[in-house]
């Protein structure tokens, strides 16, 4: 709902000589009206819904009311959004009631304002509309908040309604009759179903100025998800207009896909053909709807039409969401959010949704190595390179050792469209060995805790391919539970890692004694071989 300080007020008064009194032969109205021109024309709240916005002041006169000052509305009911557009029909009704043709029509200053019909607006006499006896014609507002300031009124200004009563003699030359039951002036307006995803538009007698309303009868987009509910060209300044509309959730062969920086996510393409001048028309307005249900938890503010331009490029339309109170007061479907999209040039458009996209760039360790126990800082660079605002939780994992897929911290982050910040998670490990860290999968590097080859088990990490690991001398390290580590010298086996090592520390007395006697024999032997006789 709208607050305070969202919302702009619109609130218009018809200050007029009321009067309860008709001519002779007046029609018979139902109700208390505001009359003018004689008493031939009377004004008086619409019998729908969106009557409740004008009422007969204490002076009898006419007054259109969309703020909180209004008695026919809630009490919490604050105004229209600021910044946004919209239409709200069938406020009231002007009935001609005398017997003779009158050409209305409505005077008004503001610029944010605007009186309409059914056929486009009812301001300033080349907009009148022309009422034969107990014609009548229902007047609605069109707004347009952008540029106005919160809290403020769109409109404080009177408003006139003229009613130039016109000769009898010239009543044959009206635009409608007793018998047009109030119809009113204007183009000629045509709309052909040429399929579920496919309308023919035609408008003739088309005055210069004019809008035109093409009712498009939800055609589909993307089937019932994502339907063009009406297309209105504004300020219309050629005779004849011919179009053709076409939609399709594909991309169209000539136009291709929907590629942009910010990579939205298509939802639908509409193709229009169209046989004038696209500087004949002032604007273009392209009202679609999205069922609720497909748009999912996707943020309507983040739906934006593209329109395909002459380069080969995609451009984004000005879009906006229509507020609760003008899809109410318009007799929306509440199932469905409703969108406008504004353009003064003609081609291919997209619908699309932008979306967050926030991953990591890139990721590093503050220190490559440190001792068991300490700590170091892993830091990664996250950036949003979506259209869309998005929130992620990041993780650090570590494979290798103790650790090995284990998450060891998680940060939050909430970034803008293409925004990007840093983030940093203390790490450090008790036991000894190489760990491989990384940030949501992007690699920070491997960080060497101590020598680099503890494990968790009290053992020495073998090489990656299973096998012992060479030391520099080019022996290899057994493992500890009953293989021998060969000695860089001889071969021989090294004593256990938790044992103390005995260097020998030389002959004794005793050694050397037994040493010089075995030698003492030897030496006689020789002597006695040398004696014997050879034979």
């Amino acid at each position: 709902m709208p607050t305070a300080r969202r919302t702009a007020i619109l609130a218009v008064l018809l200050v007029a000589a009321g009067s309860l009194a008709f001519a002779t032969g007046a029609a018979v109205l139902d109700g208390e009206a505001d009359t003018l021109a004689d008493d031939r024309v009377a004004i008086q709240p619409a019998d729908g819904p969106n009557g409740k916005y004008a009422y007969l002041n204490e002076d009898d006169e006419i007054t259109v009311d969309v703020s909180p000052t209004n008695p026919n509305l809630s009490a919490d009911f604050e105004g229209v959004n600021v910044g946004s557009t919209g239409r709200i029909d069938d406020v009231f009704r002007i009935t001609y009631t005398a017997d003779e043709t009158a050409d209305v029509w409505i005077e008004h200053a503001g610029e944010n304002l605007t009186f309409v019909t059914d056929d486009g607006p009812i301001e300033n006499a080349s907009n009148a509309v022309t009422l034969g006896p107990n014609g009548s014609v229902s007047v609605g507002l069109r707004f347009d908040t952008r540029g106005a300031e919160a809290g403020t009124y769109l409109s404080g200004d009177e408003f006139a309604i003229h009613a130039n009563v016109t000769d009898p003699e010239t009543a044959e030359n009206a635009a409608f009759s007793a018998e047009s039951d109030g119809d009113s002036s204007g183009p000629r307006i045509l709309v052909a179903d040429a399929g579920p995803s496919a309308r023919e538009l035609e408008a003739s007698d088309v005055d210069p100025g004019d809008t035109l309303r093409f009712e498009t009868g939800g055609m589909a987009i993307d089937r019932a998800n994502l339907t063009l509910d009406r297309l209105d060209l504004h300020g219309v300044t050629t005779r004849t207009v011919r179009m053709s509309a076409d939609g399709t959730p594909d991309p169209l062969p000539e136009a291709g896909p929907l590629e942009t920086p910010q990579d939205p996510v298509p939802l639908g393409y509409l193709a229009l053909e169209y046989d004038f001048d696209p500087t004949d028309v002032e604007e273009m307005a392209i009202r679609f709807s999205i069922d609720r249900d497909a748009l999912g938890d996707t943020d309507p503010e983040n739906v934006v039409v593209f329109r395909r331009s002459d380069d080969g490029g995609w451009e984004p339309r000005e879009t906006a969401v229509l507020d609760e109170e003008t899809v109410e007061v318009s007799g929306l479907s509440e199932d469905r959010v409703h969108f406008v999209a504004r353009t003064t040039e003609f081609s291919t458009f997209a619908v699309a949704a932008h979306t967050d996209r926030i991953g990591v760039r890139n990721a590093a360790i503050a220190e490559s190595a440190l001792e068991a126990g300490d700590e170091t800082t892993v830091t990664a660079t996250v950036e949003n390179a979506g259209g869309a605002a998005g929130e992620r939780t990041l993780t650090l994992t570590a494979d290798g050792g103790a650790s090995d897929g284990e998450a060891l911290g998680s940060e939050t982050v909430s970034l803008a469209p293409g925004e990007s910040t840093t983030v940093a998670f203390p790490v450090g490990f008790d036991e000894d060995g190489a760990y491989d860290l990384a940030v949501d999968g992007t690699s920070a590097g491997t960080l060497l805790v101590g020598d680099g080859t503890g494990s968790s088990d009290g053992t020495t990490q073998a090489a990656t391919d299973g096998g012992p690991q060479p030391d520099a001398d080019g022996g290899s390290q057994a493992d500890a539970d009953g293989g021998s580590q060969p000695d860089a010298d001889d071969g021989s086996a090294s004593p256990a890692a938790d044992e103390p090592v005995e260097e020998p520390g030389g002959f004794g007395v005793l050694e050397l004694a037994g040493l010089m006697g075995v030698l003492a024999v030897l030496l006689g032997w020789l002597a006695v071989i040398r004696r014997l006789p050879r034979s």
